[in-house]
């Protein structure tokens, strides 16, 4: 079950970078959509997909999408977590326990991930491994870039269609 529902509007926040930037969603939607992914270092299945994450962002370099982490870490931790795992993606924190940003959409399991267009509005909403919804951002970040559709995943790969959050 999703979090926030498709066709809901995305609520606006801003969140410090692992680097010490700010982070605007509304800023980042005046120039592309979002994809939002919240993750807890200690999840298993953040640890499954985070990789998958990293290859959309290898594919697309965030240049027609904007592709961000959220954690609910600390610094820290959210470091340790992006070296172990070859994370180069812009990683936000949310290190408050009350978890203000994962509440207002809706957050009950980790990873979430979230598409959100340039309107605001929640256009994709997956909670866990989903490897449908992965395919689908994955066209989605090519349509944008205007290129064809990266390969995602090697011969090698365990690759489910789903793993619960």
């Amino acid at each position: 079950m999703p979090a926030l529902a498709v066709g809901k509007t995305a609520p606006d926040f801003k969140l410090s970078t692992l680097e010490g930037k700010t982070f605007s969603l509304k800023d980042a939607l005046s120039q592309a959509p979002v994809v939002l992914a919240f993750f807890k270092v200690s999840c298993p299945t953040c640890h499954y997909a985070f990789p998958f994450f990293e290859r959309l962002f290898r594919a697309y370099k965030n240049k027609h999408v904007t592709l961000v982490g959220v954690s609910q870490n600390n610094a820290e931790e959210t470091a340790a977590f992006a070296k172990e795992f070859g994370i180069s993606f812009p990683l936000l924190l949310e290190e408050t326990r009350t978890y203000p940003v994962s509440n207002a959409y809706g957050l009950t399991n980790v990873p979430t991930l979230f598409w959100i267009g340039t309107d605001g509005n929640i256009e994709i909403s997956s909670v866990g491994w989903a490897k449908p919804d992965f395919e689908l951002i994955n066209r989605r970040m090519a349509e944008a870039s205007a290129i064809a559709t990266a390969p995602m995943f090697r011969a090698s790969d365990d690759v489910r269609d789903y793993r619960a959050g």
